[in-house]
């Protein structure tokens, strides 16, 4: 009887001890680090409480919201917007945001994730209805700029900050997409054209420059062996004539060489000039002396005939070779 008379104690002592365990469980609150908790009390806004060890008033004081205070990243599904063009374009959007004030955050509006999304595909309308489609794919840190600008300032009131915003794909329509790669692979093909073009001319300028200097260096070579050779003749010409003199040739003799060359200077067919020595006249007198010309004179056409002098003889002879070869083809 008293085992049964205690149970009644000792089911209201297990009682307590639940209620006291719920009690303590309800009434401390381990806040972590950057989070924070709203706590209301009786319904109403009482305090925030940041990371750490708490105390609640149990079954007075509650926990209305708990807010992550760190940097939270948002990817937007594509939004279809019509840029000033009237081409529509698929934009997808990434947001940075951070909450900075958690009260604001739990009772300035319901759901911040939610609106930010509405506020920036609102705010990416705007923007980009303004621009063209060509603005719009190479003016990407300007609108991004633009958005994080209206985007901070519409958020600063729910407590939130936007720190980045960043358009991750910009798809234009199909048509234009291939119109775009047509008109890349014509200006690819123009800018290899050009560069051929270019390759070619100076490849021909080179070559067309090597030619000129080899040119060049043949004329001035040709030149200067024809001269050379002219001199060398010249030279040789001098020699001959000097030699034939100081040797005192018989003058009937060189008259008969002569006559006997005639008839190959005659075989050119510019040789319009013959060069008749000036001791040919004294030749000539002594063959027709040795032929029977009277009493061994002079012939009156022999006689008509003055003699030039040495010097004079080797120039007529040099100035004539000079003649004959330039006439030659």
């Amino acid at each position: 009887m008293e085992i049964l008379g205690a149970a009644p104690l000792v089911i209201v002592l297990v009682l307590l001890l639940v209620f006291v365990a719920v009690v303590v469980v309800r009434a401390v609150r381990i806040v972590p680090q950057a989070s924070a908790l709203i706590v209301e009390r009786l319904g109403r806004y009482s305090r925030t409480l940041e990371a750490g060890l708490h105390i609640l008033v149990p079954f007075i004081d509650r926990v209305r919201a708990r807010v992550d205070l760190r940097e939270q990243v948002v990817s937007f599904p594509p939004q279809p917007v019509i840029t000033s063009d009237n081409l529509v374009v698929s934009i997808d959007t990434v947001i940075y945001f951070q909450p900075t004030d958690p009260r604001a955050a739990t009772y300035e509006i319901a759901n911040y994730i939610q609106g930010i999304e509405q506020l920036t595909v609102t705010t990416l309308r705007n923007v980009i209805g303004s621009l063209d489609l060509e603005q719009t794919l190479t003016s990407r840190d300007q609108i991004n700029a633009q958005l994080r600008g209206v985007l901070d300032e519409a958020t600063g009131r729910w407590g939130i900050r936007v720190n980045r915003v960043e358009l991750k794909a910009i798809d234009p329509p199909h048509s234009v997409q291939d119109s775009m790669e047509q008109q890349m692979r014509a200006e690819r093909s123009r800018r290899a054209a050009i560069l051929t073009a270019e390759g070619e001319k100076q490849s021909q300028i080179l070559t067309a420059e090597g030619q000129k200097q080899s040119s060049v260096l043949r004329a001035e070579g040709d030149a200067q062996a024809a001269i050379l050779r002219a001199q060398g003749e010249a030279r040789a010409i001098v020699q001959v004539f000097d030699a034939i003199h100081r040797g005192g040739p018989d003058p009937a003799l060189l008259a008969y060489q002569y006559l006997q060359v005639l008839p190959q200077i005659a075989q050119g067919a510019s040789n319009k000039l013959w060069v008749v020595p000036a001791e040919l006249t004294d030749a000539l007198r002594g063959i027709g002396s040795a032929m029977g010309a009277d009493g061994g004179g002079t012939p009156p056409w022999a006689q008509q005939v003055r003699p030039p002098s040495r010097e004079q003889a080797g120039a007529d002879l040099q100035d004539a070779f000079e003649q004959t070869r330039l006439q030659d083809p």
